[in-house]
């Protein structure tokens, strides 16, 4: 089959859309009072996702954007082109449970991955759990959790719509059958077998009208035993004082000792363990605290190998004796260098240890006292690295590795040759020789040097005319590695570039680079941000009339505030599940636990006064001329309510002086992103690409599909 050819891209003038209706949004005369200033919120009524009047308000501005969208002359040539290119096997590395190995796979346009089961790594493939089946529109996602210490067992997270909201069911191994037990309201929660039951963490049923939107509180650890009802589930762990925490566990592998976390917000955490052996066996406190983050990695010889930014920003890895827990008793295995200690993994009686450096993964595997270590090869040294996962009996782990011009590769590593062997390459209409990446350092506004990774078509030409996308997040400790994106080589195909800088806030260079990102220190992700499009376009890359700029969740707060404080700078702005209203996020769902990160309006007046200075929505000003812009929501999103989108696509629609439209996105049946059906992801790209291109004024490839008809 021939590949479709592609004609370059052509410059039109942008199309003036003075013409575009917007839906009429009603205001009302809210007004709140923070530390004796006056807030307006006129759009507070599209905060209730379940009212009639917000439904309608809904399908009024689908409405406009759809029209837009399908106004576009190329938008159905795009789509077809990124349909094509996505139709291609994919396959996830196996997990090992007894003498199966379960695997997801994707034949190419399925909506959800199949779940698969094989004897044998080399055994042939059966179905265990196809998604697809359980929904008609593809929109109920399968994640597989943890099997029984006895591998006769297995847990599976299901969710429906793309919402956090999780339903647990429990399967039998060998004959694939549901055991019936099944165990609703999960959220933010695994499942830590131990006997013939599991720990997992729940919240209370919520009240009817508020499962998308409500706030979640009193998050409580249960012990659910296999054939018995959820009604049933002994309560393990509650703290009723502080009902606004976060709880999860795990077990160690020799079931010795149950690992309780609790976490005030998405920062720091504190550690409990239990003794299982001990009947009655209270928690003990490992680490107590919000500061740090502490993990237990593995129990062996008696002694607790953690992974902990206490004393050490970047990380180290340390052994710890449970009986003799203070610091001063510590060993070191790992000590803090100046790459981060991103992960550190266990299997086959080796430990694994992923730095980071200059934002690409490098594994080391060593004795779990760091003796004897060596560093694994890896295809390139630019790329990102995930697995090394197993148990202390496996002879045989599995990883995957990825870059921007690498696609997803899976490898088996023998643990004790220390050799790897390629086990499943992805195989789509790509040629990486035809791109290149590379990673530059540009000036922020205090003259902080940051990194950013570029990417596009070789040979391409420093004019200042390339199509640009500029994508980023900063926050949370969250790092921007590189990998594949099947829908960026539209952008790439196109003489476009693609480029993402490693943004203060996120977790890239350790804990000190975060801190410089959050909270009052917010304002360094949005300078960097802007100093990165300002460096694009001085080396010529782009311009201001060829740039566009993405995010998502964190990332859409991103996109929002630097479109607010430098609309002249961009020509598209997509944020996407954005937290838009810094002022009352916190009131929704999970939204208090990221106060760590942000700092709450209700709490002081300095944190208000820092929140406000940057809010989106509170920043937007009438009469400016803002970036034709898109927003990207939907209807299920209980992480980063859709109400946020609501009321800054409302404000925006008023405030925006110029042609350029603005436009919200509202995806139906979907949430923050998980679980999303393949035909909604394949819509999604094509409409984001043709609404960069068009506001653009560019022409892209034309698709010729006779030769692969």
């Amino acid at each position: 089959m021939a590949l479709a050819t592609f004609a370059s891209c052509s410059r039109q003038e942008p199309k003036e859309m003075k013409g575009l209706s917007y839906p009429t949004t009603a205001k009302d005369s809210i007004v709140d009072q923070y530390f004796g200033t006056s807030i307006a919120d006129p759009y507070r009524w599209l905060e209730n996702d379940t009212a009639k009047n917000v439904s309608q308000w809904v399908k009024a501005q689908n409405e406009v954007t759809n029209n837009f969208l399908a106004s576009i002359p190329f938008r159905e040539e795009v789509r077809k082109r990124y349909e094509q290119l996505f139709n291609y096997e994919k396959v996830s590395s196996p997990s090992k449970i007894g003498e199966y190995y379960f695997l997801y796979k994707n034949s190419g346009l399925q909506n959800q991955s199949v779940i698969y089961r094989r004897k044998g790594i080399e055994g042939q493939d059966e179905v265990f759990i196809d998604p697809n089946l359980i929904s008609a529109d593809g929109t109920v996602s399968v994640e597989l959790l943890t099997a029984s210490k006895d591998d006769k067992y297995v847990c599976f997270a299901q969710s429906e719509a793309g919402s956090d909201w999780q339903m647990i069911k429990v399967y039998d191994v060998a004959s694939g059958k549901e055991t019936g037990d099944v165990l609703k309201w999960v959220k933010f929660s695994g499942s830590s077998w131990f006997r013939d039951g599991f720990f997992y963490s729940r919240y209370p049923e919520p009240g009817v009208g508020s499962e998308y939107s409500g706030v979640n509180v009193d998050h409580k650890v249960y012990y659910h035993k296999l054939g018995t009802s959820q009604s049933d589930d002994l309560l393990v762990y509650e703290n009723p004082a502080a009902p606004n925490m976060y709880h999860w566990t795990s077990i160690t592998e020799d079931e010795r000792y149950l690992i309780l976390y609790a976490a005030s917000g998405t920062d720091g955490f504190e550690c409990y363990y239990k003794d299982l052996q001990k009947e009655g066996a209270p928690f003990k406190a490992l680490f107590t605290g919000f500061e740090y983050k502490s993990s237990v990695i593995h129990h062996v010889n008696g002694r607790f190998i953690v992974l902990t930014n206490i004393d050490a920003p970047n990380y180290k890895l340390v052994s710890i004796d449970p009986a003799k827990p203070e610091k001063e008793n510590w060993i070191e295995i790992i000590p803090e260098r100046n790459d981060l200690l991103e992960t550190a993994s266990t299997g086959g009686g080796r430990l694994f240890a992923t730095h980071l450096v200059n934002a690409s993964h490098r594994v080391t595997a060593m004795e779990y006292d760091g003796n004897n270590f060596s560093e694994i090869q890896l295809p390139d040294n630019t790329g990102s690295v995930s697995g090394f996962y197993g148990e202390e009996t496996d002879t045989i782990l599995f990883y995957s590795f990825t870059s921007f011009t690498y696609p997803l590769t899976i490898y088996s590593y023998d643990v004790r040759s220390g050799l790897s062997r390629l086990y499943y390459q992805s195989k789509l209409q790509f040629n990486p020789d035809d791109f290149e990446s590379k990673q530059v350092k540009y000036t922020s506004k205090d003259g902080t040097e940051i990194p950013m990774f570029i990417v596009h078509k070789k040979g391409i030409q420093l004019n200042g005319k390339n199509p640009t996308l500029l994508y980023g997040y900063g926050g949370f400790n969250v790092s921007l590695t590189p990998s594949f994106s099947t829908s960026n080589i539209i952008l790439l195909e196109n003489g476009g570039i693609y480029a993402m800088p490693n943004l203060r806030g996120g977790g890239e260079f350790g804990e000190e680079w975060h801190k410089a990102g959050m909270l009052e220190k917010k304002q360094n992700v949005f300078d960097d941000f802007i100093a990165a499009a300002e460096f694009l376009i001085k080396e010529g890359y782009t311009s201001a009339d060829y740039l566009a700029i993405h995010g998502g969740s964190n990332g859409g707060l991103l996109v929002g505030a630097c479109m607010t404080q430098r609309p002249e700078l961009f020509q598209v702005a997509m944020p996407a599940v954005g937290v838009l209203d810094m002022l009352r996020y916190h009131r929704f769902t999970v939204g208090w636990g990221w106060i760590p990160e942000y700092g709450c309006a209700d709490s002081s007046e300095t944190q208000f006064k820092t929140l406000l200075a940057y809010s989106p929505l509170h920043n937007l000003r009438k009469g400016t001329r803002y970036p034709a812009t898109m927003i990207f929501t939907a209807d299920h999103d209980d992480r980063v309510v859709p109400a946020h989108s609501f009321k800054f696509a409302a404000a925006l629609q008023e405030a925006h002086a110029g042609s350029e439209p603005v436009l919200i996105r509202i995806e139906e049946r979907a949430g923050h992103g998980a679980g999303r059906p393949t035909s909604k992801v394949i819509e999604e790209q094509a409409d984001k690409w043709s609404f960069m291109f068009h506001n653009m004024g560019l022409q892209p490839y034309a698709v010729t599909n006779k030769a692969a008809k």
